[in-house]
């Protein structure tokens, strides 16, 4: 199917993604793999919940670890451009036939509630309590030095109709995969703030979760934390990279956190803001696409994500295989 034409002129506004919460069995072990080893900055904690943010975010949080019985992840966060747009994006998902709910969020204004047609949870807020600026506090630069929340990669069942969604309520596609044999969309990269993308969708058992990536100041911030983990007793944690992708050319680490949870560290993609800016075309099979140095991605790559809480996993649409690592 054809990738839809970029809407210029959605229903509600969104500036970028926000967040994420994931729920993790030990918080104490989570605290020294993301803020001694990773480099994350806490923003608050107490005994149960932690929540982190990177060296150039203003807003309180980027990320939220949770205690909780079982590995998993809550919602996936948006901020809006205005609290009007919050409204309009009520209406949306209402028209839509969606469930629309305003909850209370710590540290946010008020935050809508809802999913998309596949099942992702999802909130979007306007407004997120603001922090003093560390960007220059380089006494607080450790780990991989993590800048800035950079995007959420989820399975979906049917990567057609997520890109159709995301597409009616402003986000574009800056690159895609298709299969040649059926002529549908296998993944694609959609964006909001600029980037690649804010949000990717990739064929398989769905929704999950895949990873959430974060945006790093150089390809030596991910050499350095590739010694630092292999030093440290994480070197089991290493799952793919480093490397550099075809498919927005930036270049990659895939590590694992004490739960499972995929973490990407991510850089040096390329700028998308024009609004004519056209989607770029990959094959399925082409062994550039998912590496530029033509090394496949292991089996756990293309199987294995985290669950959303409360959300039935199905099977994909489209059974098409990618080149896999031996």
């Amino acid at each position: 199917m054809p990738v839809p034409k970029a809407n210029l002129y959605p229903p509600f506004n969104i500036v970028r993604l926000s967040h994420v919460e994931l729920v993790v069995r030990d918080i104490a072990a989570s605290r020294r793999f993301y803020v001694d080893t990773f480099g994350m900055q806490v923003s608050y904690e107490d005994s149960g919940v932690l929540f982190l943010r990177g060296l150039e975010e203003r807003n309180h949080h980027s990320l939220i670890l949770r205690q909780g019985p079982e590995p998993m992840a809550n919602d996936l966060g948006f901020k809006v451009y205005s609290d009007e747009d919050l409204d309009k994006a009520a209406h949306h998902f209402k028209s839509k036939g969606l469930p629309v709910s305003w909850i209370e969020r710590p540290h946010q204004g008020r935050t809508l509630r809802t999913r998309d047609p596949g099942g992702l949870p999802l909130e979007f807020y306007h407004e997120m309590k603001r922090l003093e600026p560390i960007h220059q506090q380089y006494a607080r630069y450790r780990g991989v030095r993590p800048l800035r929340i950079d995007h959420f990669n989820c399975f979906s069942t049917d990567v057609d109709a997520s890109v159709a969604f995301y597409n009616e309520i402003g986000f574009r596609v800056a690159e895609y995969t298709e299969d040649e044999t059926s002529e549908r969309l296998w993944a694609a990269w959609m964006h909001r703030k600029g980037g690649v993308h804010d949000m990717a969708f990739t064929n398989g058992r769905g929704p999950r979760l895949h990873h959430v990536a974060f945006w790093v100041p150089t390809p030596l911030s991910i050499i350095d934390l590739l010694d630092l983990m292999a030093t440290t007793g994480y070197v089991g944690n290493i799952e793919r990279g480093p490397g550099r992708h075809g498919i927005s050319n930036a270049f990659f680490l895939y590590v694992r956190d004490p739960d499972g949870h995929r973490i990407e560290i991510y850089c040096s993609d390329y700028l998308t803001v024009d609004p004519d800016h056209e989607p770029i075309k990959w094959n399925l099979k082409d062994p550039q696409r998912q590496t530029l140095w033509g090394a496949p991605a292991p089996k756990s790559w293309f199987e294995e994500g985290t669950l959303f809480a409360g959300v039935e996993v199905r099977d994909p649409v489209l059974q098409a295989q990618p080149i896999v690592a031996p």
